[in-house]
């Protein structure tokens, strides 16, 4: 009975922009100050800019990728399309690492802070009862998930605007730099551009959120078309506030030497700029983001295990199952739910190292995707064609490439025990690669594209 039902298309523009903006979640910026600030050594700023570089090649793949397959399972599907199943499984495995740890990653991280404010509350409370409400609204449906959300990001907007009249108020009146221009958090003779870079690798994990929307290509009107803009505008919009954020930020506070802690470095600033009373807002929009991020995560790695259980790559009857009612793929959520139980005993280095790993991955196979399916497989090969399909998409995997070389070892080693992990499951699956492993037929995406890049 179950076979026949499919997701319910219902987004158009707006609502997956917010998605995608809720799942990025515009206050990280806040999360990964400190740290960040103090690994590009004062030039956050300028390691805003290059990642968005970075990223903006990324996205373009992602969008001419959607385009070719217009359904869930994002980088997994692409590249298994494109390149081979074999590659595609374990891109796949990977990034299901990255969408496994955000969640957890949201809720763990909203229960210190709830922790700090209101101590006499154990953390594990708060984050038992921020999974219990974000599986409710993911199982009532997308819509419900989307409008939730675009309540959560107003609210973060509004956090970040006092913020910047607070700050822009104080260097006026003398805080900080006193002045509000200046090249040195872009331009900086006296900064090595490998700060830079470790910085923009740390930052990888703020733009996590254009790619999630290609989960819901197959819940979207005009998929084809409307998946692409919001890519595209998910990156830029996010990438703007991340510079003007954290450039207002240094012009207010400049010593990024002088936080007392590096993980809540933001906290200080907030306090030193708006005082006491605009902390506790403040403190509220952190919360917010956790929970708009952790809405939006949830739903996308549901997703992307439909996708993978609709394939039998993963078992059909429990990961490719859809609710009749709900039109959602409700027993993913509840797994989601399960496993984000782990935020009561993992701490944020471990859940951020496996999230950054699974990002790259995906983010230089869909580069590399682009590249296959339309210039070696479509043929692509005019002046233009080469210049879309074969220049652009290399330079973005070069961009991905290099930020692999900012990443710390933890990530790399926990990352590469999971890839390992996949690698035997592959094996297994496909009785020592003697066999395919499962594939997703296209023959109903076909019917539902309106359109396929030239």
């Amino acid at each position: 009975m179950n076979e026949n039902m499919s997701l319910d298309r219902t987004l158009t523009l707006l609502p997956v922009v917010l998605f995608g903006l809720a799942y990025m979640a515009p206050m990280t910026v806040f999360t990964t100050y400190g740290v960040a600030a103090q690994a590009s050594h004062g030039m956050l700023p300028s390691a805003y800019a290059f990642a968005l570089l970075a990223m903006l090649f990324t996205a373009y793949s992602y969008g001419r990728m959607v385009k070719a397959y217009p359904v869930a399972g994002s980088a997994y599907t692409y590249t298994q399309k494109s390149i081979n199943g074999y590659v595609g499984f374990l891109v796949g495995w990977s990034i299901l690492m990255d969408y496994l740890f955000l969640p957890m990653l949201n809720y763990l991280t909203a229960g210190i802070f709830l922790s700090a404010a209101f101590p006499e509350i154990p953390s594990y409370i708060w984050i038992l009862f921020m999974i219990a409400v974000i599986t409710f609204i993911n199982i009532r449906g997308i819509k419900v998930t989307a409008n939730i959300n675009t309540l959560l990001i107003s609210y973060q907007f509004l956090v970040i605007l006092f913020f910047c009249l607070f700050a822009v108020k104080g260097v006026i009146s003398g805080m900080g730099t006193g002045t509000l221009v200046s090249t040195l958090p872009f331009l900086n003779p006296e900064v090595s551009f490998s700060f830079v870079l470790a910085g923009a690798s740390i930052l990888c994990l703020s733009f996590l959120g254009f790619d999630s929307v290609t989960t819901l290509s197959e819940e979207t009107i005009h998929s084809e078309k409307t998946i692409p803009r919001a890519i595209f505008l998910i990156a830029c919009i996010g990438g703007a506030l991340f510079i003007g954020i954290s450039y207002i930020a240094h012009m207010a506070y400049p010593d990024f030497t002088s936080f007392k802690n590096t993980d809540s470095a933001a906290f200080e600033v907030a306090v030193f700029v708006g005082g006491k009373l605009f902390s506790s807002f403040f403190l509220a929009g952190m919360v917010t983001a956790c929970l708009g991020s952790g809405l939006s995560s949830h739903a996308s790695v549901s997703r992307l295990l439909y996708a993978m259980g609709r394939d039998s790559v993963i078992p059909k009857k429990v990961f490719g199952y859809i609710h009749p009612r709900f039109k959602t793929p409700t027993r993913n959520i509840l797994l989601v739910s399960v496993f984000s139980l782990s935020a009561l005993v993992i701490d944020l280095v471990t859940a951020a190292s496996f999230i950054n790993f699974g990002a790259l991955v995906a983010f230089t196979f869909v580069n590399l995707s682009v590249v296959f399916h339309y210039f070696i497989k479509k043929r692509q090969r005019s002046v233009k064609g080469t210049f879309l399909y074969l220049l652009l998409p290399l330079v973005g995997a070069c961009f991905t490439v290099w930020l692999w070389t900012g990443l710390d070892k933890h990530s790399m080693i926990l990352g590469g025990v999971w890839a390992l992990f996949g690698f035997m499951y592959l094996a297994f699956l496909t009785k020592f690669f003697s066999q395919r492993p499962p594939e997703l037929h296209f023959d109903e995406v076909e019917e539902a594209k309106v359109s396929e890049v030239s």
